[in-house]
């Protein structure tokens, strides 16, 4: 076998681990989702809940703010805050939340853009009179009855960080995409982050439904332009000793556009961030398990590495197809061994994950079309490495 041919045994059995890794990790999450039982729920506390402020960074969000506010008002307490930043807005999102009942603070600045800048300027303003818990909602979002409560206790409790579950509905009558997408986003946010629940390990922030002490998000570094805020913030946290904890009982949700110039820009946004924060926070998370020995840094690493399902799928396949290719021309099957066992476990995970979780979103044809739906996403995956978005542009909503 020449040089060249050895070389490529090597190269392709390194990357048949780099996926069979998120793989494995998947399975594992899915199968303690499924096959363990949830600790029985906590007795309600008779100590007073702490004060609470929900920040609701918000741009352009006119036509859909009044429903998030409106989930939100009935279930604050005297002395609670609910504050709008309202930021760089052209419509009258200032206006329509001021309206609806909201403190509003607004910010313009077209030169830092983001959310991470809103979320900044808003603990900013609430720096004179700070309360015990800030919670930050998104303006396309909906807080279900009780849930401000029990995350809110469960912060103060811990003190530490606690994301709420947080999914994502299709619209009414949506295609196959958008509840394709809808299992993913299922099997992301509530299936992964139960089984580290019931692990007693940590969870990545959602950017949603999100409660902190005030003594954490004050301090914490929250000014960027990030594509996905939320996770990089969970990151440095759970290095400076704090990661964040999952909080099932209380549930955050919204809806996918129904428009496909929406819904594309959506998740362009989230898995180009995604992707780029796997190249940067996993290094940091896996440096920081080592050298201060910590298991819960080590998983918050391993699940980081698990890309979004679509990657995971299409990056899968095309190694099993390379190492076929490869074994027919050198009879190396080590690299194909790895790809196959990758693509079993992730086969697995999808599977279980659908059959516990997923058949009320689709049916099992649905489930088989699920591949066709992978490759519509390669152009989104090709401009990672032609022209990956770094800025943060919101998606536009339904009607505009």
């Amino acid at each position: 076998m020449s040089p060249a041919l050895q070389a490529c045994v090597v190269v392709l059995l390194i990357l048949a681990g780099v996926v069979a890794v998120p793989a494995f990790v998947l399975l594992m999450q899915v199968a303690v989702a499924v096959f363990t039982r949830p600790a029985p729920p906590q007795a309600p506390s008779d100590a007073a809940r702490p004060s609470v402020a929900i920040l609701m960074p918000a741009h352009n969000e006119a036509a859909g703010i009044t429903t998030a506010i409106a989930s939100v008002l009935p279930q604050l307490r005297p002395g609670d805050r609910l504050l709008v930043v309202a930021d760089n807005c052209s419509d009258d999102t200032a206006g329509v939340a001021r309206a609806a009942g909201a403190e509003v603070a607004e910010r313009h600045d077209p030169l830092r853009r983001g959310k991470g800048y809103a979320l900044d300027f808003g603990v900013r303003a609430l720096e004179s009179r700070p309360p015990a818990i800030v919670v930050v909602m998104d303006a396309d979002c909906i807080i279900e009855e009780g849930s401000l409560e029990r995350l809110v206790r469960r912060c103060g409790s811990s003190g530490r960080p606690v994301q709420a579950l947080y999914l994502m509905r299709s619209p009414a009558e949506a295609g196959l995409k958008s509840r394709i997408s809808e299992f993913a986003w299922v099997v992301k946010n509530r299936v992964r982050p139960t089984a580290f629940l019931r692990l007693g390990l940590p969870c990545q922030l959602m950017g949603t439904g999100m409660a902190f002490p005030w003594s954490i998000i004050g301090k914490a570094p929250l000014a960027s332009g990030h594509l996905v805020e939320d996770m990089q913030l969970g990151i440095d946290l759970a290095v400076a000793g704090v990661p964040p904890l999952f909080c099932v009982e209380a549930r955050v949700t919204s809806v996918f556009p129904s428009s496909d110039v929406g819904a594309v820009a959506q998740r362009t946004r989230w898995e180009h961030g995604h992707l780029s924060v796997i190249a940067s926070g996993a290094p940091r998370l896996l440096a920081g398990a080592v050298t201060r020995r910590r298991l819960d840094l080590a998983a918050m690493a391993l699940d980081l590495c698990v890309p979004p399902l679509a990657s995971l799928a299409l990056s899968t396949s095309a190694i099993c197809a390379l190492a076929a290719l490869l074994y027919l021309l050198t009879g190396k099957i080590a690299p194909l061994l790895v790809a196959l066992a990758a693509a079993v476990a992730m086969g697995l995970a999808i599977g279980l994950a659908w059959r516990s979780f997923g058949r009320g979103i689709l049916s099992l044809a649905d489930l088989l079309a699920a591949p066709g739906y992978a490759l519509a996403k390669l152009p989104i995956y090709a401009r990672v490495l032609t022209r990956r978005q770094q800025e943060w542009i919101r998606a536009r909503r339904d009607g505009e």
